[in-house]
């Protein structure tokens, strides 16, 4: 059973029933409930909604550009994400008020611009210190030397590449963490974060795990675990299997439920996949801590038409980060510093069609 589909289908319930009415920064209206969770066993599929058709690709294009640590639009746009656009434009035409400036691009012409001109993109196409930029380099208060002419430069924390090493060094932190919501930029971002930080947790896996990883991968039939092995545990490490499995949880302040809850579920899924491939390590549990949780007001008749929908099973994940060099011979690469949308394929991922609604910026 797709019980992903059905928690989400209760949670649409859920604000529609319980929801309060508010006004927000968009000036569209929600109705909002406060303090939910969702939970999905990565076992059971790939979190990608089946009750509507989701956009895989833009999906990972922008978690991509976030791994990347990139904060320009421009290569979103050049990829066909286009889901930062309204925000970038917004930023645009605040510093263009038409009053003043009647030669303003219309945003078709702005993100024409944005593809045409690297001048223009670098400009306008910025977004400020948004999640790239924290995930992969937290301006600090310290300055460090470059160069020959010892030149003074900024020091900057890589906290995905602090993780991973934490990960391999200290699996049972409680401080493997990481934070979007620096309050010293908050005022330098177009948006601030709505997902602000995520945090991994890792268990030992028992023997029992292990042998039936062990068997899979070779294709065995099962036999008795008591199979006599010196060692096993080790036997097992040298052929590669995991001996952890990892969880994120992700905290999101403001939650926009139709159309941005869905895709920050398959989001964080699939950083999952992906830091796990990383460090070796099993996908265990995504749980995502919602804070105000709402439905915008031009959302709530596609909502109700996603709710009468029946789920269907959930689709698998294949990941490949094999890669052979120039003389032949077979390396792993880092997926988190270089993946390819073609790294990754969707496998039987069966859904009802897209259902169309408007994004509020």
């Amino acid at each position: 059973m797709n019980k992903l589909d059905r928690d989400y289908i209760e949670l649409l319930k859920d604000i529609m029933t319980n929801g309060v009415e508010k006004g927000d920064r968009t000036g569209t209206g929600t109705i909002s409930v406060f303090g939910r969770q969702i939970r999905h066993n990565m076992q059971d599929g790939f979190p990608l909604l089946t009750t509507k058709k989701m956009a895989v690709k833009t999906m990972m294009t922008e978690l991509k550009w976030f791994l990347k640590g990139d904060t320009n639009i421009k290569y979103l746009v050049d990829n066909g994400c286009n889901i930062w656009n309204g925000d970038a434009y917004k930023k645009y035409c605040k510093a263009h008020p038409s009053v003043y400036h009647d030669d303003m691009f219309s945003q078709e012409e702005f993100i024409e611009h944005i593809k045409e001109d690297e001048s223009f993109a670098k400009n306008w196409g910025e977004l400020g210190p948004i999640y790239g930029a924290q995930w992969r380099k937290w301006k600090t208060n310290k300055f460090g030397n470059l160069g020959p002419n010892d030149t003074l430069s900024d020091v900057f924390i890589d906290q995905i590449k602090n993780l991973i090493n934490e990960l391999k060094t200290n699996p049972d932190s409680r401080r493997l963490m990481v934070n979007a919501w620096n309050v010293g930029e908050l005022d330098k971002m177009t948006l601030p974060p709505c997902h602000y930080g995520f945090q991994v947790y890792t268990r030992e896996l028992s023997l029992e795990e292990r042998y039936v990883m062990y068997f899979e991968k070779l294709d065995h039939t099962m036999v008795p675990l008591d199979i006599k092995i010196p060692n096993i545990h080790q036997y097992f490490t040298e052929l590669n299997i995991p001996t952890r499995a990892i969880s994120l949880m992700w905290n999101q302040r403001s939650v926009d439920t139709f159309l941005g809850l869905p895709f920050n579920i398959a989001s964080y899924g699939l950083l999952l996949e992906i830091i796990a491939k990383e460090v070796n390590m099993v996908p265990e549990e995504l749980i995502g801590n919602l804070g105000d949780t709402h439905l915008y007001l031009n959302h709530i008749e596609q909502a109700k038409e996603q709710i009468g929908r029946e789920p269907y099973e959930l689709p698998q994940i294949l990941i490949n980060n094999g890669d052979v060099d120039n003389n032949g011979v077979p390396f792993t690469r880092s997926l988190l510093d270089g993946y390819d949308i073609t790294d990754f394929m969707i496998e039987n991922y069966q859904s009802h069609p897209t259902i169309k609604a408007p994004l509020s910026n």
